[in-house]
């Protein structure tokens, strides 16, 4: 029933590794769990340590037919069952065919062992021997060995025992995973502070409290005689699907580039940007309040259309009915778009979901609709259910995944005053984007109009000047730059006169700053 799997690097890695199967980990594994070895899972209460348990047997039936067995120290089996299943893992179903076994330790190891003296593992190791000769296991979880620990005398007993199970566990031979319980997520690795220096390999799980927000983060802290990814990594657990990593170090840059360009869909602008945006690039459209982003990212979206491409929006501030009615006063049908075929859009409040849910989720819906351009307003609203750090690795991996499927991706952000000023959003985007788009107010003998330039724009001429705009009953219109104009991007706006304009020419043309 067992299969044999190699790690992609067993050319030079002696130490032969099996793969979990769970989304992401082999990746930050280097390949998988060294084979045959007990892998230490370190957490505090309500870091997923029992979801990973059964996600490495889950998996390890449904992909490399590869029986398990789950010995289960503190949650009755009946339970753990339930449980399980949730995740979309038909557990009852694997009993029944000989692929999954239960080992129930906690009732009966009162009545087995005796706790005066030395403690002794035979009986329960027999057990769990027993069930795994009998279904041809080759993996086993332990979960939990806190409630077994609590028995034995000291950490002396504790560091003996483990060594113990882990011998007992090669002879089988198994690869396996131990949980264990540490008391916080800052705290020791284990609760008796021996665990990780008797284990081979040791993963560490998080659930941490950072500025008011959880935040789950996996580490693994070594292996020994091998190698793996070093730093902690964020991951989600979701319905239907258990644990996915999400593995930064995964990112490498080797997407291919078009030098295809493609209408931006405002009038006017695809002048500004030396004939459009390119097929692969991400856009950053930048600015306060009401300036007109989501009308751009409209705008955008039926250009696609138009060209006959597929759109995604990914809208975290306004409904689906407001983005259609809005659509609609700008000349926009939204509705017949997605009747077509070409559109489609989710909306979502930020607060319902993790930050990496969210990304999780746009990633399936990416490779579920397959769009063309993809539109993302606003990047500022996810701002705020994370903290800086998540923010950023958000925004890397998505920016990552839509540049790897070759999409052309336009996010917004939110300037924090009205005359400009950078954004949080903007410190951690601007420089993995390949063009930024400016828009400003400008006011003007009191009088508030609107301005935009092009900042940057990788790969391509683009207009410099700072250009007024319009928007009315058909949409963003691109008009003249402002020629007498100094300070509006720093937000302080100033006319200057006719004779100071042709003396600073003349300062440039002539070399006068030297």
């Amino acid at each position: 029933m067992t299969q044999t799997h190699t790690s992609a690097n067993s050319a030079a890695d002696p130490v032969e590794k099996i793969p979990t199967g769970v989304p992401g980990l082999d990746h930050i594994a280097d390949g998988g769990l060294p084979k045959n070895r007990v892998t230490l899972v370190s957490g505090a209460s309500g870091s997923a340590k029992t979801v990973l348990a059964g996600q490495f047997l889950a998996a390890g039936i449904e992909e490399y037919d590869e029986a398990g067995v789950f010995v289960t120290f503190e949650e009755p089996s009946d339970d753990l069952r339930k449980n399980l299943t949730s995740f979309g893992w038909p557990v009852e179903r694997w009993e029944r065919e000989g692929k999954w076994a239960f080992v129930d330790a906690g009732p009966e190891i009162g009545a087995e062992t005796s706790f005066a003296g030395s403690y002794d593992l035979g009986a329960l190791l027999a057990r769990i021997e027993h069930a795994v000769r009998k279904i041809g296991a080759s993996r086993v979880s332990l979960d939990s060995m806190g409630l077994l620990f609590s028995q034995l005398q000291d950490s002396a007993t504790v560091r003996f025992e483990i060594f113990r199970i882990a011998a007992a566990l090669k002879e089988f031979p198994v690869s396996a995973i131990l949980t264990a319980e540490r008391t916080d997520d800052d705290g020791d690795l284990s609760r008796y502070g021996v665990e990780e220096f008797v284990s081979d390999n040791v993963v560490v799980l998080r659930n941490t409290l950072e500025e008011k927000m959880r935040r789950r983060t996996i580490e693994i802290l070594k292996f020994r005689g091998t190698s793996h990814k070093k730093g902690e990594f964020p991951f989600s657990i979701l319905p239907r699907r258990g644990i996915e990593i999400i593995p930064l170090s995964a990112i490498e840059l080797t997407q291919r580039s078009s030098d295809k360009r493609i209408p931006t869909g405002v009038d006017g602008l695809d002048a500004l940007c030396g004939g459009g945006f390119y097929r692969d690039s991400i856009v950053l459209v930048s600015g306060a309040t009401g300036n007109g982003k989501t009308l751009m990212v409209t705008e955008f979206m039926a250009g696609g259309a138009d060209n006959g491409e597929r759109c995604l929006l990914f809208a975290f501030e306004e409904s689906r009915e407001q983005l259609f009615r809005n659509a609609i006063g700008w000349d926009v049908d939204f509705e017949k778009m997605e009747r077509d075929g070409r559109f489609k859009v989710v909306c979502a409040y930020p607060e319902v979901m993790g930050l990496e849910d969210h990304l999780l989720k746009m990633k399936d819906t990416l490779d579920e609709f397959k769009p063309h351009r993809v539109a993302v307003d606003s990047l500022s609203a996810l701002e705020r259910i994370s903290t800086v750090r998540g923010f950023r690795e958000f925004v890397i991996g998505l920016t990552s995944f839509i540049k790897s499927r070759e999409v052309a991706g336009l996010f917004t952000s939110t300037t924090p005053s009205l005359m400009g000023g950078t954004s949080i959003t903007e410190s951690h985007i601007s420089t993995i984007t390949d063009s930024i788009i400016l828009l400003r107010y400008v006011e003007l003998f009191g009088e508030v109009r609107r301005g935009l330039t092009v900042l940057k724009m990788r790969g391509s001429f683009h207009e410099k000047s700072i250009h007024e705009f319009a928007i009315d009953g058909t949409g963003m219109h691109i008009g003249d730059p402002f020629r007498n104009v100094t300070g509006i991007l720093a937000g302080v706006p100033q006319n200057i006169s006719q004779d100071e304009i042709e003396r600073i020419e003349k300062m440039f043309d002539t070399g006068g700053l030297s």
